[in-house]
């Protein structure tokens, strides 16, 4: 028993009704439930073609599970064909496995008003994640670090449509690769007390996340519950690497969320047609899944799908394309049969700017993933460069503009208020609405409005400096920031965090890997 394991015994569900009073005055949406249809791009012949060449991608060419003598044990157990570390699986049995796989499940916050519910008709989003870079217009482009890690963790807690923390939301790249997951995880215990995600890489980077969350939350509430989801990239072709695959060993085993997700350039890393892609996709993630109950029948798991095109002049990804929205809308369909929650989309873009380009791609994705049926959105604001870039201003722009999404996933409501027939009657032919009692009434909430987007008249614009929508944005964030107050914690539960932060970084090198 280690000393964090010790610690984590005290009073995490004190301590979570403390943060849930002591945070009242941040606003926070709900988790979005989707009261509009999915878009179902593919018909049920498409869809049985692309199940049927996935179950003889597993069968025939099979997956590498790289470096793992453990997860070939499994397999071979399991009933597949094992030779070197190719895996081929037998028709039907990753489909057989996946069943064991819940549909739903939710993943717990240190508030539980923050908690969320992954799958079904939920949409829960999250900020970008992984860039090694980050910009503002004050210092243009340069490397993270770890201040701009924590700035980027309040600020997704001061805004109201986001639902999740995260997990890398820039590289700390000022902090050596094999502590920096012990900082990012006390940013997002400690400064926010929305849900986060777990360190994926390097096994023991996952158990010390589990151990930092049995301190935040109590050893056995951990056991008992989800309250990691945590990012899980297949080597794209039909590669697992041990590094991922052992992240995902650990988390399954405790029960944590894994999101299983290929991470494909199409035409690089996969083929160049949809059908192609989405053939590939299915049994990757079929294999990822499966093995996870192979470690944990009944693990969370979310079927991801992480997909661009590229341009066949540079070589460089692109994003909001015609073909990526079609192989998200697929992937969702597939995973909806799966039974199985949905991981894609976000304000992806190639833009190397918050400028035209980056709003188009974000605005192609954010409504792709809306209408895809996805339930977990990661790099839903932040995002820029292909993902190289945390971008400061994006991240508030996007943020603002998640709002429109929880408004129309709403859908229309018939109800006798909405109708309007009192208003109708009451202006009759030729007047106005302004003034009507129905106006009067509803004005305040029946329209979806921007925070942050500029809609005064020229003059008004002129005389407070002709500000686009970057210095606007630059604005909120020092605005957001300057406000910012830390979600009341436990004092004993955040000295046993840092505790528990500054034994291991003690114990560890000051590794580049």
């Amino acid at each position: 028993m280690t000393e964090g394991r010790a610690t984590g015994r005290r009073g995490g569900g004190g301590a979570a009704r403390r943060a849930a009073r002591g945070a009242a005055g941040v606003e926070c949406a709900r988790f979005i439930e989707r009261n509009i249809p999915d878009f179902d791009l593919l018909n049920a012949e498409a869809l049985e073609i692309i199940e049927q060449n996935a179950e003889i991608v597993l069968e025939e060419i099979g997956v590498t599970f790289a470096e793992n003598p453990d997860a070939l044990t499994r397999w071979r157990e399991a009933g597949a064909d094992v030779q070197g570390e190719r895996v081929r699986l037998p028709r039907g049995l990753a489909r057989t496995l996946c069943a064991t796989a819940p549909a739903r499940f939710t993943q717990h916050a240190r508030n539980p008003a923050r908690n969320v519910d992954i799958g079904g008709r939920s949409l829960v989003l999250a900020p970008v994640y992984g860039p090694p870079f980050v910009r503002d217009l004050d210092g243009g482009r340069r490397y993270g670090t770890i201040e701009d890690f924590r700035r980027f963790v309040r600020l997704g807690y001061m805004s109201k449509w986001l639902h999740h923390s995260g997990g890398t939301v820039c590289e700390p790249t000022d902090v050596p690769v094999a502590k920096r997951h012990l900082d990012m995880l006390l940013a997002h215990m400690t400064l926010t007390d929305k849900p986060f995600m777990g360190s994926v890489t390097e096994p023991s980077r996952a158990r010390d996340s589990i151990e930092m969350c049995e301190i935040l939350f109590g050893r056995d509430f951990v056991a008992g519950n989800t309250v990691m989801t945590s990012l899980i990239n297949i080597n794209s072709p039909l590669t697992f690497d041990a590094t991922m695959m052992g992240a995902l060993e650990v988390y399954a085993a405790t029960n944590q969320a894994c999101i299983v997700s290929p991470f494909i350039v199409g035409g690089a890393m996969a083929p160049v047609s949809v059908a192609g892609t989405l053939t590939q996709v299915l049994a990757e993630v079929m294999a990822g899944v499966a093995y996870s109950q192979l470690v944990r029948p009944g693990a969370p798991v979310i079927f991801g799908a992480f997909v661009t095109s590229i341009d066949m002049n540079s070589g460089a990804p692109t994003f909001g394309t015609p073909e990526a929205s079609q192989i998200l809308y697929g992937a969702g369909q597939l995973a909806r049969r799966l039974g199985l929650p949905f991981r894609s989309g976000g304000g992806l873009c190639g833009s190397k700017l918050p400028d035209a380009q980056s709003a188009y791609e974000t605005t192609h994705t954010l409504n792709a993933a809306l209408l895809g049926g996805v339930n977990f959105m990661l790099h839903a604001c932040g995002w820029l460069e292909g993902g190289l870039v945390a971008s400061y201003e994006k991240f508030v722009m996007d943020a603002d503009q998640l709002g429109a999404l929880h408004k129309l996933a709403a859908g229309v409501a018939t109800d006798p208020e909405a109708q309007a027939m009192d208003a109708l009657r009451e202006v009759g032919p030729g007047g106005h609405f302004l003034g009507c009692a129905h106006t009067q009434a509803n004005f305040r909430d029946a329209f979806w409005r921007s925070e942050l987007l500029d809609y005064k008249p020229f003059e008004t614009w002129d005389e407070e400096g002709a500000r686009d929508t970057s210095m606007l944005a630059a604005d909120r964030v020092r605005a957001l920031l300057a406000r910012y107050e830390a979600p009341a914690i436990d004092p004993g539960l955040k000295e046993a965090l840092e505790e528990f932060v500054s034994r291991r970084k003690a114990e560890l090198p000051d590794s580049a890997y």
